[in-house]
């Protein structure tokens, strides 16, 4: 623009008028005025630029936009965790299982509810840091958004109840899981959806709650997402194509090959079948010989063998009736001898005595061939045995009845022994130990053909 013409326009209209001084007073207050309101159009662009950018880093944080989700249960594996963070090592990851819940105090509300390490997890995500800070968490301490943290009117250190989709036995009928955890702090995002939706709780805790080890998802922090996401595409790839060969139509594939050995292993016991245990105490699914034939799609006339699996004695997890059940000296000493406690959460089993009767109709609902009598060894050092041969209830009974309420385990008394421990030989076994052995296959009415009397697996006696 010409200089000239500037220095004109601003010369003839910009200079005060003495014979007009109101209208150039009112010019000039009104430029000012004008300029002002640029500036403060200015930076009030500036605070919403700056509060623009704050929520897209909140919500970035809590969107968790890199994140790999497991498909199905078990297909994140803690090989595969390590592997990633050997080979990304730029990178942060932080293993979760994600759940959903109900928190109830003096009200209720769902939650997304986060298993995670919060040492890793702090790493990945600066809102729940700055909630934890240095505080240590037990295995049931949980963080939840200031929104709800607020709308329930919890307190620090408050006690509240989490209910979640899983159930458990309760008295004649089922019940949700529930369990008491204690609220810490709140994390606070600033966004509502996520403030009053998701809690955190520490991994090793929700595992224990849930009863399960496998993690369902991994949360990753980048500095360059978008040119890491193609390089863990690319690592996930290649595992797709390792397993492509071996993901297949399983029952076309079990129809094919029926010719070679085939070997289907069930994972629950008898008395947790849905129709036939001891229900409401059972799982959700068919549990005996048969439920193998409906999982696997074989028909039942490919079935050539069925071997049962029994211990020595007999355990119980969790609530559901026990007719053997021993609470006292003889039950602890069979608990600690036998290990029994879980392999997740720690809690002691329930331990009792065999019971013929449930071994009785095991044998018959699964159509045993063979039996496979486990962790004999456990009972080495007892003066005496006891094996339950019939139930009382108004009277003697020696079938399984439909209901075990009320009934009583009748008992016999076999000599005990000891030193049957990592014996792999029938004529080696203690004589008291043979004894038992043939004692029990004469009542369940089926071949006992392996007896097991060690951890290792070569302390396996073939008869």
């Amino acid at each position: 623009m010409n200089r000239q013409f500037v220095s004109f326009i601003v010369k003839k209209y910009l200079k005060f008028d003495k014979t007009q001084p109101f209208i150039s007073i009112s010019f000039i207050l009104a430029f000012l005025g004008i300029m002002t309101g640029v500036g403060v159009l200015i930076i009030a662009m500036s605070i919403m630029n700056g509060m623009d950018k704050e929520f897209e880093k909140k919500l970035t944080i809590m969107n968790y936009p890199l994140t790999i989700y497991a498909k199905f249960d078990g297909a994140i594996s803690d090989e595969f965790v390590d592997k990633l963070i050997k080979t990304y090592p730029h990178l942060k990851f932080s293993p979760y299982i994600q759940t959903s819940a109900i928190l109830k105090k003096n009200n209720m509300n769902g939650i997304i509810l986060y298993g995670v390490d919060f040492e890793k997890e702090k790493k990945i995500n600066p809102i729940l840091a700055k909630a934890i800070k240095n505080q240590k968490l037990h295995k049931f301490d949980t963080i939840i958004g200031k929104r709800l943290f607020d709308d329930m009117a919890i307190n620090r250190g408050d006690r509240v109840v989490a209910i979640f989709s899983s159930s458990d036995p309760y008295g004649v009928a089922v019940a949700p899981r529930m369990k008491k955890v204690k609220v810490i702090n709140y994390f606070h995002s600033g966004l509502n959806a996520y403030d009053k939706a998701i809690a955190y709780m520490p991994l090793k805790g929700l595992k224990i709650i849930l009863r399960k080890n496998h993690i369902t998802g991994i949360h990753i922090y980048s500095k360059n997402p978008f040119k890491d996401i193609e390089k863990l595409k690319k690592e996930l790839k290649e595992y797709k194509n390792a397993l492509g060969d071996i993901i297949v139509d399983t029952t076309k594939y079990l129809w094919d090959n029926f010719d070679k050995n085939m070997l289907l292993e069930g994972a629950q016991a008898t008395l947790l079948d849905i129709d036939h245990g001891t229900y409401p105490y059972v799982t959700s699914s068919n549990t005996i010989a048969s439920g193998a034939l409906t999982g696997s799609g074989l028909s039942p006339k490919k079935l050539n063998k069925v071997i049962g699996i029994a211990k020595a004695y007999t355990t119980r997890v969790g609530n559901g009736p026990f007719p053997t059940e021993d609470i006292g000296s003889d039950g602890d000493k069979i608990r600690e001898q036998g290990a029994e406690f879980g392999t997740t959460t720690g809690r002691a089993r329930r331990c009792g005595w065999f019971d013929v009767v449930a071994a009785r109709y095991a044998v018959e609902l699964n159509g045993c061939d063979e039996v496979a009598i486990m962790k004999l060894d456990v009972l080495d050092g007892f003066d005496k045995v006891k094996v339950c041969i019939a139930y009382e209830r108004e009277g003697k009974i020696d079938y399984f009845p439909s209901d075990l309420d009320k009934v009583k385990p009748v008992y016999i008394e076999l000599e005990g022994w000891d030193k049957s421990a990592n014996v792999t030989k029938w004529e080696d076994l203690p004589k008291n130990a043979k004894k038992y052995i043939e004692f029990l296959e004469d009542k369940i009415g089926s071949h006992i053909k392996y007896v097991s009397t060690g951890a290792d697996r070569k302390s396996t006696i073939i008869r």
